[in-house]
């Protein structure tokens, strides 16, 4: 009963995850054409939805803590979709910026892995998986915040424990 549990729990993990792997190349989905509420049909609620300043919407649909994408999908005024950006790739992480505040970069990564504050530093480090580099570790970009703003960002190399192969 044990092992058909864990296949259960598996599937269900892989096809909630896998939905959301596919938003950005799903050719059902076209902007000018769908419509916010056609999102929401295929890929259900977004995690966070957030208000633009041009009166449109953007909705967060974020793969952390175990996946290593976050789509934000930005609707105009009228509902309609402007476009679908994968922010947790190379050129978006890196777009954050020392003065920047927490606000500021969840709205550009999405929801993060963790938080973990070092009462030594007196930094406050908020982490998101993203995809490995050449040598095909998982990897986790950091962005270390202090006194309420980024102080400084930095990337870890996760690699595998014997006694824990698939721990995050």
């Amino acid at each position: 009963m044990h092992r058909r549990s864990a296949l259960i729990l598996s599937l269900a993990l892989s096809l909630g995850l896998g939905a959301c792997a596919h938003l950005g190349r799903d050719p059902q989905l076209s902007p000018a054409l769908s419509t916010g509420d056609d999102v929401v049909a295929r890929y259900g609620p977004p995690a966070r939805i957030w208000t633009n300043a041009d009166g449109g919407r953007t909705l967060e649909y974020s793969q952390q803590p175990w996946g290593t994408s976050c789509y934000m999908v930005r609707l105009g005024p009228d509902g309609r979709m402007i476009s679908i950006e994968d922010t947790l790739l190379y050129a978006s992480r890196f777009s954050i910026e020392p003065g920047m505040t927490p606000e500021q970069v969840s709205r550009l990564l999405g929801r993060e892995r963790s938080r973990v504050f070092f009462s030594l530093s007196r930094e406050d480090v908020w982490d998101w998986n993203v995809m490995p580099d050449q040598s095909g570790y998982k990897l986790r970009f950091n962005v270390h915040f202090k006194n309420g703003t980024v102080f400084r960002l930095s990337q870890s190399t996760v690699f595998p424990d014997k006694f824990f192969p698939f721990e995050d």
